[in-house]
C-alpha cells in the first residue's frame, strides 16, 4: 500500500480512508492527451455528457479510457479528501454549499409532478425531466423572491425600518404559499338560465322503451 505523508501530521489512523489500491499514474499518463481532448470536446459542446456516459458505459472495466478516467478520479478524490481534513475554512464553505444545494433539490423534488422517480430509462428523456424540472424551481424562487423584496420595500415604504440581516434569513424556498394548480374561486350564486352540456342524456337513454 503506497503511504500517504502530511507535512508535520501523523498519518497513522487515516491512512485506511485511502483504500489498498495504489493509482496507475502510468496508465494517465498514457491517456493524457485522450483525457484532454474528451475534456475540451464536453466544453466546446461537441461531445455531451450523456453521450460519453454511454460510450463507458459499455464494458467500461476493459475501456481504456474509462480506466485512464477511473484512475485520475481517484487521484483527484485523495487530493480533494487531504484538502478537506486539514482545511477547517474549506470544509465550512462545502457544509454551507451542501445545505444550500440540499435545500434547491428538496424544493425542487416538492415541485416534481408525478412522484419523484423517472419512469423511463432513457438518459436524454431523464435529462430533459431534470432540467424542466429545475427551470420550473427557479422560476417559483424568483417569483418568491420578488414578493419577499415588494414586502419588504413596502414595509419600508411606511416607515418601518428592515435590518438586512433579518431579510438574509428569510428564505426563497417557501412551499405554503405555492399553488400548483393555480387559485380556484368557488362561486355558489347559482346560474340564472340551467347550463346545457354534452353529457346531458336523453330520457329514451335512461329509459328505453320496452317491446310493444
Amino acid at each position: 500500500m503506497t503511504k500517504l505523508y502530511l507535512k508535520g501530521i501523523d498519518n497513522t489512523h487515516i491512512e485506511p480512508l485511502f483504500g489498498q489500491e495504489v493509482i496507475a499514474w502510468a496508465l494517465i499518463q498514457t491517456h493524457w492527451t485522450d483525457l484532454l481532448r474528451t475534456a475540451i470536446s464536453i466544453r466546446e459542446s461537441r461531445l455531451s455528457s450523456v453521450t460519453l456516459l454511454r460510450r463507458l458505459g459499455n464494458h467500461s472495466r476493459k475501456n481504456r479510457l474509462y480506466r485512464a478516467f477511473r484512475e485520475l478520479g481517484r487521484a483527484i478524490r485523495t487530493i480533494t479528501l487531504l484538502r478537506y481534513l486539514s482545511q477547517p475554512e474549506l470544509r465550512e464553505q462545502i457544509t454551507a454549499i451542501t445545505n444550500r444545494t440540499e435545500a434547491f433539490h428538496g424544493f425542487a423534488d416538492w415541485l416534481m409532478f408525478g412522484g419523484k422517480l423517472i419512469g423511463h430509462n432513457d438518459p436524454d428523456y431523464q435529462e430533459k425531466v431534470i432540467k424542466f424540472n429545475e427551470l420550473i424551481a427557479n422560476c417559483v424562487i424568483y417569483s418568491t423572491a420578488c414578493d419577499i423584496t415588494d414586502a419588504a420595500n413596502q414595509l419600508a415604504a411606511e416607515g418601518e425600518s428592515v435590518d438586512v440581516d433579518d431579510l438574509a434569513t428569510v428564505s426563497p424556498y417557501i412551499t405554503h404559499t405555492v399553488r400548483w394548480f393555480g387559485n380556484w374561486i368557488i362561486n355558489l350564486t347559482p346560474p340564472e338560465q340551467a347550463p346545457v352540456t354534452r353529457l346531458d342524456l336523453e330520457s329514451r337513454v335512461l329509459f328505453p322503451a320496452g317491446p310493444a
